[in-house]
């Protein structure tokens, strides 16, 4: 199994993911890509980041994995928490380390 890396979804930045909720499909369009802050002297596989997607139902979905479909990238599973809401909808965040 590969890791996800930011390199891979950087790329991607203002397209869908389609995440599978239940009978039904909900897209979360992906806003940044962002590096994060290592602890110093940890093993690493990959840098930290994170992903901000925005979603915009009215509806807040709860934190969970969600399978995420993407044309580019194919099926992912990414556990996503609602952190912020602006005036287009509710933000996600997704953090791999």
């Amino acid at each position: 199994m590969r890791f996800l890396t930011l390199e891979d979804f950087q790329p991607h930045v203002g397209t869908v993911f389609v995440g599978q909720l239940a009978d039904s499909e909900v897209p979360f369009q992906l806003v940044e890509v962002q590096p994060l802050q290592s602890s110093a002297g940890a093993q690493q596989y990959r840098q930290p980041f994170s992903l901000v997607f925005r979603n915009e139902s009215a509806v807040l979905f709860p934190q969970q994995i969600y399978s995420m479909r993407h044309p580019g990238m194919g099926e992912q599973a990414i556990f996503v928490v609602p952190v912020a809401r602006d005036a287009s909808g509710f933000l996600y965040q997704a953090v791999f380390n």
